[in-house]
Formats: structure tokens, sequence, C-alpha cells
């Protein structure tokens, strides 16, 4: 059993504390949400009243913030300065690139271990435990790294050293996020032509257009496994929440001089989608976008 503090009770964060504590380990988990902290507290983890009180005694330090300054601020003011030396910390945020090479900067100066380890999956892989975890450490660090993800994790791949890990969750989500679009188009247009959206999905699905957007998380509810589609465009990965990973990769388009048209199109339809009153919704809800019918949504 090992004593985890856990930083950031989130939609995210909270099935993924949860996790560790239903895995047997002493999760000593700080929010400033109350609400997010009750929960975290139900599920089998203790409250703590700062984030500095829950890193005192720790041996692995987890944080899920929403931002690159929060990261950074929340390390550089309590966790530093509080946890013990031999504590292992990995920041699973979604965050900048830059950002993580600066926090990793710190701890390696102040004699901790650091890992940038976002996720991808999100909130029923993170309640699930089913996870998908790109990591950026020191090579040596990662079979510490993958046992301590592994109550939360599917998957814990090493992506090489610090800021690799953000690196690879902008450029997958990118991907995803185009490919999402792509996805919804192409429903749209095979219902305008007459074309039922089930046999589209069984011809899609076996043939040169499958994609992860089209099997696994079909935009079409009553077609392919179940999804947010069948839920309403509930729950799943909001589109805030897409639209914040594809500006990050925009912002790190215009700083590497990488050309990213398709990236930067897909912002600019998630953005308007948001814009509409849809930043809640899962981000394949974009479908009805396509569709015209934005008002099938409210």
């Amino acid at each position: 059993m090992a004593r985890i503090a856990f930083i950031g009770l989130g939609n995210m964060g909270g099935g993924m504390a949860a996790n560790q504590a239903k895995a047997g380990h002493d999760v000593l988990a700080f929010d400033l949400s109350a609400t997010a902290l009750e929960r975290a507290v139900a599920a089998g983890c203790s409250a703590a009243g700062s984030a500095a009180e829950a890193v005192t005694d720790a041996e692995v330090v987890i944080t899920m913030l929403p931002a690159g300054p929060h990261v950074r601020a929340v390390y550089s003011d309590q966790i530093l300065q509080s946890a013990p030396k031999s504590a292992l910390l990995i920041d699973c945020s979604t965050i900048d690139v830059e950002s993580a090479r600066s926090v990793a900067g710190e701890a390696a100066a102040a004699g901790f271990r650091f890992a940038d380890a976002p996720v991808s999956g999100g909130v029923m892989a993170a309640e699930a435990g089913t996870l998908a975890f790109m990591v950026g450490c020191e090579a040596a660090d990662f079979p510490a790294v993958e046992t301590a993800l592994a109550p939360m994790s599917r998957a814990t791949i090493h992506a090489g050293e610090h800021g690799t890990g953000q690196a690879a969750k902008i450029c997958n989500n990118m991907l995803l996020g185009v490919s999402m679009l792509g996805t919804c188009e192409a429903f749209a247009l095979a219902e305008k032509l007459g074309l039922a959206a089930d046999r589209f999905f069984e011809i899609a699905s076996k043939s040169s257009g499958q994609c992860w957007s089209v099997t696994s998380y079909c935009p079409v509810p009553g077609v392919g496994p179940q999804t947010p589609a069948d839920r309403g465009y509930e729950g799943g990965f909001a589109t805030a929440m897409m639209l914040k990973d594809l500006k990050l990769a925009q912002d790190a388009a215009a700083k590497s001089g990488a050309a990213t048209p398709m990236g930067a199109q897909a912002e600019a339809l998630y953005a308007l989608f948001a814009a509409n009153g849809f930043a809640g919704k899962d981000f394949s809800a974009v479908i009805e976008l396509m569709r015209g019918r934005l008002g099938a949504l409210s």
C-alpha cells in the first residue's frame, strides 16, 4: 500500500483518485471544491486541508489540474516545498509543453523525480480505471511511474523526455478532433444521400474510412458501441476540453513553426460550436452543426 497525495478532483481527477483508493492505497486528496472533496471521501479517500498538507508524507504525488498556470503555482508554491524528496511527482493535467518542462526543471533542481503524464480516455475511462497515459520522464523513472499509474490505466506509454507526454497528448487530440469532424461530415452527407446510418457505419467500419471516431465513438445514436451520442451527447469529452487541447496544439505549432491547417480549422469549428452554447456537450455533438440543426441539442 502506497501513500498517495492526489491534487485536483474534477471530472477526471475524482474517478482517478477513487481508483487509487479502490486499489488499496492510502489516498490523501485535496481540491478547492468542497463538493468534489466530499465525493472523494465517499469513494475511500481522506481529505486534506491544502495541497501542502496532502503531500507532506506522500510517496507519490499525482496532480490533475485545469491548466499550465495552476500546475506551475501548485508545484512551486506548495508541492516542492512540502513533499519529501523521496516522493515521485506525476502531473496528469493537460497543459502546454513549455509549462511541463519548466515544472520538470524546478522539480529536478529541488531533488525530485517528476513525470508529465497526461491521459486519454475521458470521464468514463477515468471512472473505470482504463485511461491511457502518455509519459514524459527520465527513462530510469518510468517503471516507478508505470506502477504508480497502474490502478488508473489500461496502457501507460513512455513518450520520451520531459514534455513529450504533453506533446503526445496535444498531437493525439488534434488528430482526434480533426477525424471526428470528418466522421460527422461523412455521416451527415450519407443521410442527405439516403444512406442509412447503420449501413454506412458497417461499411465505413470495414473500409478505408475506418477510424476510432467511427468504430468506437460514433457520433450517431443507436449505431455501433454505446457512446455519448446515445445519452444526448452528455458525459464523455466535453467540447470545451477538446477546444482547450486544440488551442494548446495551435500554440505549440506557432512556437515550433509547424504547419497545422487542419488543426486550425478544427479549432475554429469547435469554437463556433462552443460559442453557440454547447461547450458542455460531448465533442461528437458537433455533428448537429454539420446537419444544420443545432436546435436539436437545445
